[in-house]
């Protein structure tokens, strides 16, 4: 199943409320039991959050992401979305992908 990458960007600090914060959980939880949310979390520098998505189609994805509470009452103002090309030892970390070859000059 194809995986997206879910940025979320721009905390809008000081409107987070524990209702908004269990809602958010519930979302995680929900997703994560089904198998769509494959990890999740804020990064470190608290400037953001990150969640990868496994789901069948683009719209699929941010159809599930933008059903988030922190996406969809505005606490993260803005986000980005891309599908994930994962790199594995199983497709030789890409090598032989045509986005790598297309990316290597006079190959």
């Amino acid at each position: 199943m194809p995986q997206f990458v879910l940025l979320l960007r721009d905390k809008q600090r000081g409107t987070l409320s524990r209702d908004l914060l269990l809602a958010h959980v519930a979302y995680l939880g929900r997703y994560t039991r089904e198998g769509y949310i494959i990890l999740c979390g804020p990064f470190r520098d608290d400037q953001g959050a990150i969640q990868v998505i496994a789901a069948d189609s683009p719209e699929d994805a941010r159809r599930i992401a933008e059903s988030d509470p922190f996406i969809a009452e505005g606490y993260y103002a803005s986000y980005e979305f891309h599908e994930l090309i994962e790199a594995n030892e199983g497709n030789n970390w890409l090598v032989d992908d045509p986005q790598t070859r297309a990316n290597i000059p006079g190959a």
